[in-house]
């Protein structure tokens, strides 16, 4: 798991992470279920070329859904907070 394509899934744009981008500088990102913090750190560090100063990993549970008679479930999948350092920007988020 060294990828750093395979690590990070995609960006989560939602008004939560809006909130944190524009007040904590913070990037959300969905990222691989077997991922750790070093990982995502050197994942985003060597993709966005910025200084990552921490990582908060979220693992999130998926839900029980029902159509009908038939019930399944969402998947598990896990969610990451980064915060990088003062000045630093990850131009894909920026204009969103």
């Amino acid at each position: 798991m060294k990828d750093p394509y395979q690590i990070l899934k995609r960006p989560l744009l939602t008004e939560k992470s809006d909130r944190l981008r524009e007040s904590e500088n913070q990037y959300c990102f969905e990222v691989d279920k077997r991922a750790n913090k070093l990982e995502v750190k050197k994942a985003v560090e060597s993709l966005f070329s910025v200084n990552v100063v921490d990582v908060r990993l979220h693992n999130r549970i998926g839900k029980s859904k029902r159509m009908g008679r038939f019930a399944g479930r969402r998947a598990d999948w896990k969610k990451a907070y980064v915060t990088l350092k003062k000045g630093d920007v990850i131009a894909m988020f920026e204009g969103v």
